[in-house]
């Protein structure tokens, strides 16, 4: 019998929040704007949290697979911000695309999400890094906190966004 890995867990959340986005990618939203985020209190209209959702999976991946390759038990920098400059470009310039389109973007990232994680070793687990606000990391609260929680986060900020008959939850 084969022992769950910690990839087991997140692919279930990442299969749940893919079928909730489903829904949403076919939703014309309300005209509002997502509650105030902590600490900075930015809010986003439904097309940016679509956009920043494409722009992040991507950019957290390679930011695993740097920690990964690095040749040292120590944990490793890694990560950004949210004034990053990037991020921010990133996000602009996606949120004039269709909806549809980020939806099958995102889909495609996603299963390489779920690849990724599921090709992680045990030793790739036991792996930390240190982010630059949020100290050392274990692997698993990386991937939590950075991806699979992220994109639950932005997916109820998408719900919250949505007419109340087309909220998936």
């Amino acid at each position: 019998m084969r022992v769950a890995e910690p990839a087991d867990g997140f692919v279930v959340r990442l299969d749940e929040v893919l079928a909730r986005l489903v829904v949403l990618a076919e939703t014309p939203p309300l005209d509002a704007l997502t509650d105030p985020g902590p600490p900075t209190g930015e809010q986003w209209d439904w097309s940016q949290v679509w956009a920043h959702m494409v722009e992040f999976v991507p950019y957290w991946i390679e930011q695993i697979r740097l920690v990964l390759d690095t040749d040292t038990h120590q944990a490793v920098p890694f990560g950004r911000v949210k004034t990053d400059p990037d991020r921010i470009a990133g996000i602009e310039v996606r949120r004039y695309e269709p909806v549809a389109g980020l939806f099958a973007r995102l889909s495609e990232e996603v299963a390489d999400l779920k690849a990724f994680l599921a090709d992680l070793s045990e030793e790739d687990w036991r792996r930390t890094a240190l982010h630059q606000t949020r100290g050392v990391m274990p692997m698993d609260r990386i991937v939590d906190e950075f991806l699979v929680g992220h994109l639950e986060e932005h997916l109820a900020q998408l719900e919250s966004l949505a007419p109340p008959g087309a909220r998936t939850r």
